[in-house]
């Protein structure tokens, strides 16, 4: 699939969206239900007024949705593809983890052979 031109800015646009820690926690708390400011306040520990600015960008950029209801305004996840996304980028955060560990195992594997050759040789590890 080739992306064309047009596209490259709106795609980053999304992605800026996404590179930030505090609109993560706001998405990932969405991602659970609808909830209203002083929800998202009290579910990632940010200001009312770094929310407030956070959940702007968000919506603005068609991530999240609105509802009124009262006085209240609740927000959700307005695009089922931010899930997604986060999903991918966790499952290969994952795998490159398993990648690590095991990289580090063999290095640790390796070293113990070493070290019991050469206790067993008589020398020094």
């Amino acid at each position: 699939m080739t992306i064309p031109d047009e596209f490259l800015g709106l795609m980053a646009e999304k992605f800026r969206m996404l590179a930030d820690s505090s609109r993560l926690a706001i998405l990932r708390l969405l991602m659970a239900g609808e909830r209203n400011v002083t929800g998202i306040v009290e579910g990632t520990g940010l200001s009312q007024a770094n929310v407030s600015k956070h959940l702007k960008m968000l919506a603005d950029a068609g991530l999240v949705e609105r509802r009124k209801q009262g006085l209240l305004v609740f927000y959700r996840v307005g695009d089922p593809l931010v899930e997604r996304l986060c999903e991918l980028v966790c499952d290969t955060i994952v795998r490159e983890a398993r990648r690590d560990v095991e990289g580090r195992t063999r290095l640790l594997e390796g070293w113990r052979s070493e070290t019991t050759r050469a206790v067993s040789n008589g020398d020094e590890p």
